[in-house]
C-alpha cells in the first residue's frame, strides 16, 4: 500500500514508520532533511503550511495517518481534501476528549465536547475540547473513510510523563538534586501509560482493516495505577540506578501549580481517574500483550539516564518549585537572559 504519514517523528510515529515500511510504501513529511529508505520516501516541508499539504494532495493513497495538532478551525478547512485523497484517514484525538468517568471508559463513553458546561472552556479551543470538536466534524463529514484513534499518555526513551510534567520539569530536577513537587490531588488519580511502539503496532493493524472504518479507538494498556505509585516507582528506579533517592514534596493540591501550567489539562484530565476498557479494539485487533508499565519506564529510565538529552526549561515553573522548598536553580542552566529574568521575578515575588 501507498501510505501518507503526516508528522510521524514521535513516541508513536517513528515505531509506526518502522512498522510499516516492511511492506509498504510510505511517504513521511518532515520538517528536516532526511535520507530515504528502502520503502520510506521522505518529504521536506511543513505539513501545516498551506502550499505544501496542497502538494501532497495531488495523488492518492491507500492510508493517510495524521499527526498532526490542529486548531478544529484548521482541520475543517483540510478535512475535504484528506478524505477525498485516500481510502482510509487516520485522525489522532486523544483520550483527553473524555469527560470524567467512575466506570472503566469505554469508546461511548460522554465526552467533554458532549457534556462540559464551563463556560470558560467552551469558549476555547483546548487540546480536550478540540479533538471532541474535530472527531465531530468526521462524524458529519457525510464520509466514513476514516478511523479515529484515541491514544492517551504514550512514553518512549525520550518521553517519560509524570503528570502533566515532561522529563525536563520532574525528572531534571531530580537528577540534579532538587526537589520534584507534585501536588497530592494528582497523585491519588488512576492513570494508564502505554509504550509507544504497542500503540503504533496495533494502529499498523487497523490500516486496511474493514472493521476499523467509520470508527473510533482508543489504545491503551489495561493496567491502571495511582500517579503516586508511578511517583514511588520512578523514585525507586532512579535510586537503583544512580544510588541517590530523588527529593519529593507533595503539595496539598493542585492551585498552584495551575498558576504556572495549562490548567485545563490538569482541571479537565490529570483530575481525573483513567481506566480504560479494552474490549472494542480487541474485538479488531485480536487480543494483544502490552509492555508491563513498570517494566517499560524502567527500562525508557536506565537508557534515557545513561545518555541525557533535555529540550526546553520552563522558567516559571522552575521558580515555583523551588519556591515551595526553599531551592534555587542555578542561573547558568536556565537558557537566555529573557528567562532568567522571569525565573528571578517568580523566585522571589511568586
Amino acid at each position: 500500500m501507498d501510505i501518507l504519514i503526516l508528522g510521524g517523528t514521535g513516541a508513536m510515529g517513528i515505531p509506526l514508520v518502522d512498522f510499516l515500511s516492511k511492506e509498504n510504501q510510505l511517504y513521511v513529511t518532515t520538517r528536516s532533511c532526511k535520507e530515504n529508505q528502502n520503502n520510506i520516501k521522505y518529504l521536506q516541508g511543513n505539513a501545516k503550511d498551506t502550499v505544501f499539504f496542497n502538494s501532497l494532495m495531488n495523488r492518492d493513497y491507500d492510508a493517510i495517518v495524521d499527526f498532526m495538532v490542529y486548531s478544529t478551525e484548521e482541520l475543517g478547512k483540510r478535512l475535504p481534501s484528506l478524505l477525498d485523497h485516500t481510502k482510509q484517514y487516520f485522525f489522532f484525538s486523544s483520550s483527553r476528549c473524555y469527560a470524567d468517568s467512575s466506570t472503566l471508559i469505554t469508546e461511548n463513553s460522554p465526552r467533554l465536547v458532549d457534556v462540559c458546561t464551563d463556560p470558560e472552556y467552551l469558549a476555547i479551543d483546548e487540546y480536550g475540547m478540540a479533538k471532541g470538536r474535530e472527531e465531530n466534524l468526521l462524524f458529519n463529514s457525510g464520509k466514513t473513510n476514516w478511523t479515529i484513534i484515541r491514544p492517551y499518555i504514550t512514553y518512549n526513551t525520550n518521553r517519560i510523563q509524570l503528570g502533566v510534567y515532561e522529563k525536563e520539569n520532574w525528572l531534571k530536577r531530580a537528577l540534579e538534586g532538587r526537589t520534584i513537587v507534585f501536588p497530592k490531588d494528582i497523585a491519588s488519580k488512576m492513570t494508564s501509560l502505554t509504550y509507544g511502539p504497542d500503540v503504533a503496532g496495533t494502529i499498523s493493524k487497523l490500516i486496511g482493516n474493514e472493521k476499523a472504518i467509520g470508527q473510533a479507538f482508543h489504545i491503551t494498556t489495561e493496567e491502571s495505577y495511582t500517579w503516586g505509585e508511578v511517583l514511588d516507582f520512578y523514585c525507586d528506579k532512579i535510586e537503583e540506578i544512580t544510588g541517590t533517592r530523588p527529593k519529593v514534596k507533595l503539595v496539598n493540591d493542585s492551585n498552584g501549580l495551575m498558576t504556572v501550567w495549562n490548567k485545563w489539562q490538569i482541571k479537565y484530565d490529570r483530575l481525573f481517574s483513567r481506566e480504560f476498557d479494552n474490549s472494542k479494539i480487541e474485538s479488531v485487533r485480536g487480543r494483544y500483550e502490552y509492555k508491563l508499565t513498570f517494566k517499560g519506564l524502567g527500562e525508557c529510565l536506565e537508557e534515557f539516564i545513561s545518555n541525557p538529552k533535555w529540550l526546553g526549561m520552563n522558567a516559571k515553573f522552575e521558580a515555583w518549585c523551588d519556591r515551595q522548598c526553599g531551592e534555587w536553580t542555578p542561573l547558568k542552566e536556565i537558557p537566555g537572559k529573557k528567562a532568567k529574568l522571569v525565573y528571578l521575578k517568580c523566585r522571589i515575588f511568586g
